[in-house]
């Protein structure tokens, strides 16, 4: 099990396992997976201060530009799964996050998954991590 280096921060949502989101097999279609891991780094950039509107307010946006899954067990109706989002690593205009699925006690990880996301300003063009932004999710100032 994977988990969060100590002192940074670890945003955790719960979702429940809809019927539209099943596929033929009867268990959540992979490509679900991204809409779960999506609503998760949203709900982690709100808990950590930058919701959308914010973001937005500034100018900012962040842009997925690569992300890696590990699918390890399947998600089934109305089961209730636990988003887990922190960051792994930034880079002079990207940031690495890191996330888990997990079942809502924790004793099994469906998915893992390091999305790697590129700040950009007002222009749309690539930009440096904000600092505050690094501040608060322990990446430090360079």
């Amino acid at each position: 099990m994977i988990e969060p280096p100590p002192g940074v921060p670890c945003s955790e949502c719960v979702i429940e396992v809809r019927s539209h989101e099943l596929d033929s097999f009867g268990h959540v279609n992979h490509a679900v997976f991204l809409n779960y891991l999506e609503h998760g780094r949203f709900h982690a950039l709100r808990d950590w201060g930058f919701p959308y509107e914010a973001l937005r307010a500034r100018g900012w946006g962040v842009y997925v530009v690569r992300v890696e899954v590990d699918y390890l067990k399947e998600a089934l109706l109305g089961q209730q799964l636990r988003v887990r989002t922190w960051a792994d690593g930034f880079r002079r205009t990207s940031m690495v996050l890191a996330q888990d699925i997990r079942d809502a006690e924790g004793s099994a990880t469906l998915a893992r998954a390091r999305v790697t996301a590129v700040f950009v300003g007002e222009n749309r063009r690539p930009m440096r991590v904000p600092e505050p932004i690094r501040a608060v999710l322990g990446g430090g100032g360079s």
